[in-house]
């Protein structure tokens, strides 16, 4: 047993002139070796076991077909990533090779990463797209209308770039509005947390401070410059927004995920001023245009009732006429009274006559008496009636001639009005209808009157009457 430890033991050769290190120098001077030799590296591979421990660090494995490397990279570089590390995507990363001497392994420590190629960008993106399509955020039913003329407008963007300078001056040239400028950076890691925080941030706002629509703006560049409004974080900002609001981000042929969560996407910034605000001098026109056809339509309707007037009053039968049939009517049954009542007269009489022929002298004598007894009891019952009657229709006649007095055009006359009629007998109503020189019939309460129609004169100034043009001599022609 001992022999067999003995020739277990490992054989130093006497001569070794290697120093004896323990493992921890050991791993501390690989460790420096491998810093040294590999002091800057750029690796390409595909990430796999993707974990960000709750200190914020973020611990992969880079991987191709062959091999795979641990890689480690510190909180303050995750925070400055442009995209959401996944499993299966493939990177380009760039850092320092170093080891880890608890476990005796290499491993790369990452200070930048990034998609590798445009490719990837588009598979993320894409993946995110149809993430957020199924969730509803992009539907058409969430889309608000963008007021007419806004009284103010909020605009995300940067301070220092042209895009600000652009959609001021294009709102001054169509319909000056009040801008309220919201600065955010519009490239990097940060960008998208600014902007995001910016939505909701003029969303928060209330009263006389709160605006009437958003535009987020930002000039053209690649795809990775304008990755920050692809970010999930700006999509939902401005899908939630309460505020209508205008995406203009790169240029026309550029298309990020907020175009497809706002309310209208502009294919530029000046596009988004222009979309925004009308144009102030076409809505003067219009108005005026407008201004002009609603008096054409007040006059013209005025016109067609005072037409409809007119020939609806020359309809109407005049109040002479009206009278005319009533009066005949009156007149006719006063007349049919008197001679009925000589006629029930006569008749009564002729009768009593032909009885007192037949009677004999003493029975006539009693016979006439009770008649004329009869008669006058008769004559007193039927006095008064006939009275009443007549009276009443005297009264009724009296009203009828005042009320066709009053309505008598005569009545008009003796207020000191006249009728003027043309020598043809046409009534003349107004001065227009008249020309110098016209004979004309006055008629006034009492009697009528002929005249010519003047002239009218010039009016005098300053109480001087204007002095009669001087007639040329006999001596001197007239020039004219």
């Amino acid at each position: 047993m001992k022999r067999m430890q003995e020739s277990a033991a490992p054989q130093t050769p006497a001569n070794s002139n290697l120093p004896e290190l323990t493992v921890s120098e050991l791993a501390q001077a690989v460790k420096r070796t491998v810093e040294r030799d590999f002091e800057r590296v750029r690796v390409r591979g595909e990430l796999g076991r993707v974990m960000i421990a709750k200190s914020g660090h973020l611990y992969v494995d880079l991987k191709d077909e062959n091999a795979s490397i641990s890689t480690v990279m510190w909180r303050s570089n995750v925070q400055a990533l442009t995209f959401k590390p996944e499993e299966g995507l493939e990177v380009v990363a760039e850092g320092r090779l170093s080891t880890f001497p608890g476990r005796s392994q290499y491993q790369l420590v990452a200070e930048r990463m990034s998609p590798a190629g445009v490719g990837a960008l588009l598979a993320q993106l894409e993946k995110l797209k149809a993430k957020l399509t199924a969730e509803g955020l992009f539907a058409r039913e969430r889309k608000k209308p963008i007021p007419y003329l806004p009284r103010i407008i909020g605009v995300v963007t940067s301070p220092t770039g042209a895009v600000i300078r652009d959609i001021l001056h294009r709102l001054q040239e169509r319909f000056p509005r009040r801008v309220i400028l919201w600065p955010v950076l519009v490239q990097g890691p940060e960008a998208a947390g600014q902007v995001a925080r910016a939505i909701k941030g003029f969303n928060a706002l209330q009263g006389s401070l709160r605006p009437d629509v958003l535009i987020v703006a930002r000039g053209g560049g690649s795809i990775e410059d304008l990755w920050a409004f692809n970010e999930e974080i700006v999509v939902r900002a401005a899908a939630e927004s309460a505020i209508p609001l205008i995406s203009a981000v790169g240029h026309e042929t550029d298309t990020t995920l907020i175009d497809y969560a706002s309310d209208l996407r502009a294919p530029t910034p000046t596009g988004a001023a222009e979309k925004a605000v009308p144009v102030r001098a076409e809505l003067i026109e219009r108005i005026e245009v407008l201004e002009g056809r609603l008096k054409g339509g007040l006059v013209r309707g005025l016109e067609k009732r005072r037409t409809e007037v007119r020939a609806v009053s020359a309809r109407l039968p005049r109040l002479e006429t009206l009278f005319q049939v009533p009066q005949q009517r009156f007149d006719r049954a006063a007349e049919r009274l008197n001679a009925a009542l000589v006629a029930n007269t006569r008749m009564a009489q002729s009768k009593f006559d032909r009885v007192a022929a037949r009677l004999r002298p003493q029975a006539l004598s009693q016979d006439i008496a009770r008649r004329s007894d009869f008669l006058a009891r008769t004559s007193a019952r039927l006095a008064p009636a006939i009275a009443r009657t007549l009276e009443a229709h005297r009264k009724h006649l009296d009203g009828a001639a005042r009320m066709l007095e009053s309505l008598s055009h005569k009545s008009v006359l003796a207020r000191g009005f006249v009728m003027v009629h043309r020598e043809d007998g046409t009534l003349v109503r107004a001065a227009k209808d008249l020309s110098p020189g016209d004979a004309v019939e006055l008629t006034f309460a009492d009697e009528k009157q002929k005249a010519i129609i003047e002239p009218q004169r010039a009016p005098e100034t300053d109480g001087m009457k204007p002095r009669p043009k001087a007639k040329p001599g006999p001596d001197q022609g007239d020039l004219f």
